[in-house]
Parts: C-alpha cells; sequence; structure tokens
C-alpha cells in the first residue's frame, strides 16, 4: 500500500463523509466499509449537547498512520481514511470517520472494525462531553493534558 492510498486527517473543521467515501472508491474494490461516528443526544440518560476533542496532533496524526499501514499488511487492504475532528462537534455531526476499501467485503469490515476499536484505544485523543445541565465530563476518567 502506498502513501496515496491513506488518507489521514485531524481537523477543526467538519468531516467530510462524501469525500471519505469518493477517496476509497478503487477499481479492484469489491467492498467498501464506512463507519461515521456522531456526537449524540443522549449518553447514559444525560442530554448531551456537544463534544469536545482534543488531541496530541503529531503523535495522533503518527500513531493514525501506524495504524491503517499495519491494517492494510494485515487485510490487503486497497485504501484507507481515517479522519477525526477535534474541538467542538455539535449534535448530529460526525466526529470520526474510518473507511476501508477491499477486495472482498469481509476484509473490509474486518480491518474498519480494528481500526475504529484500536483508534479509540490507542491514539491520543481526548474525549469531553459538555451536558444540557452545564457539566462538563472526559470519558474514559483522563483529562487531556494541558
Amino acid at each position: 500500500m502506498t502513501d496515496e492510498s491513506i488518507w489521514i486527517a485531524l481537523q477543526h473543521t467538519p468531516l467530510d463523509v462524501r469525500a471519505a467515501h469518493a477517496f476509497l472508491h478503487h477499481r479492484r474494490a469489491g467492498g467498501t466499509a464506512l463507519f461515521v461516528g456522531t456526537t449524540r443526544q443522549w449518553t447514559e440518560g444525560r442530554e448531551t449537547v456537544q463534544l469536545e476533542y482534543e488531541s496530541y496532533e503529531p503523535m495522533a496524526e503518527k500513531e493514525m498512520r501506524r495504524l491503517a499501514k499495519s491494517a492494510a499488511l494485515r487485510w490487503g487492504t486497497l485504501r484507507i481514511c481515517i479522519l477525526h475532528r477535534l474541538g467542538n462537534v455539535p449534535i448530529g455531526e460526525a466526529s470520526v470517520v474510518v473507511g476501508v476499501a477491499a477486495a472482498h467485503r469481509a476484509p473490509a469490515f474486518e480491518a474498519c472494525r480494528h481500526l475504529i476499536d484500536t483508534l479509540k484505544q490507542n491514539v491520543p485523543i481526548w474525549k469531553r462531553e459538555h451536558f444540557a445541565d452545564g457539566s462538563r465530563e472526559w470519558i474514559g476518567g483522563q483529562s487531556a493534558p494541558s
């Protein structure tokens, strides 16, 4: 897989799901899996008004690229995108987009699932929920570094 086959981005502007889908298009792809994580209104009975994401960007981008290259080798993918929003993300907007194109659907699904799960566990991106009652809470019990 070449670097042109991987699209990694951290951005403070809305994520373009259509652009991600277009990037994943490949003539040899028989399967494309696209995961879009959005800000939901309710979390465990509490009303959420927005999410806030912070990151150590150089390390996060490096780890996202490493994950993509590792998945490409493991599943023989044709294209991979991992896009993550930073800053405030209102209700209903995408905070993460992970997509995989592969020759067949099974490796596309498997690689996509692995990428989103591993991204959430290993990449230095921190999420804070802002609730309707005015409270804010870092998810996972960790606050972002200052």
